[in-house]
C-alpha cells in the first residue's frame, strides 16, 4: 500500500507558511511566489491553520475585506484536517475528495513534516499504474 511517505520522498517535505499575524497580502505574494494554492499557518513552529485561494476568495473578496489590512489569523481555516506519513494515499485522496479540499498538512507526533496535495496524490497514482502496467507487460511477453 502506498503511503505519504513515498509522496514526500518524491516531492520533498518543503512546506510554506506565514505566521497569523501575516496579512492577506504577503501570503497571496508567497503563494503566487511558490506556484502553490495553500499555505500553512504556523505560531512557534506548530500547525495551527491554513490559508487557501478558497479562503481568499470566499472570506476576503466576496466579504469586501481589503487584502493588506486583513491578517490571515482572521480568515484561515483553523480546523485543518491532518495525516500521517503511514497515511495511504487512497485514504488522503479519499479525505480531499470527501471534504472537497486540496491540500492536506502531514504530522507525525506533533511535527510538521510536510504538506500533500490532490495534484500530489493523483500524480503519484499514476505513475504507480504505470509502473504495473509495464510489468505486466513485461511478465505477458515473458521478458
Amino acid at each position: 500500500m502506498a503511503t505519504v511517505l513515498q509522496i514526500l520522498k518524491t516531492k520533498g517535505n518543503a512546506v510554506c507558511s506565514v505566521s497569523p499575524d501575516s496579512m492577506v497580502i504577503d501570503a497571496l505574494k508567497l503563494m503566487a511566489e511558490k506556484n502553490i494554492g495553500a499555505v500553512i499557518v504556523t505560531e512557534n513552529n506548530k500547525l495551527v491553520g491554513i490559508f487557501s485561494e478558497r479562503d481568499y476568495a470566499r472570506k476576503v473578496v466576496l466579504k469586501d475585506k481589503a487584502s493588506d489590512s486583513t491578517r490571515i489569523s482572521e480568515i484561515m481555516t483553523s480546523n485543518v484536517y491532518t495525516v500521517k506519513t503511514s497515511s495511504s494515499i487512497d485514504d488522503c485522496m479519499k479525505i480531499m475528495t470527501d471534504k472537497n479540499f486540496r491540500h492536506l498538512p502531514v504530522v507525525d507526533d506533533g511535527k510538521l513534516m510536510g504538506v500533500i496535495s490532490l495534484g500530489d496524490a493523483v500524480r503519484f497514482v499514476i505513475e504507480e499504474q504505470k509502473d504495473t502496467i509495464k510489468n505486466l507487460e513485461s511478465y505477458i511477453s515473458g521478458q
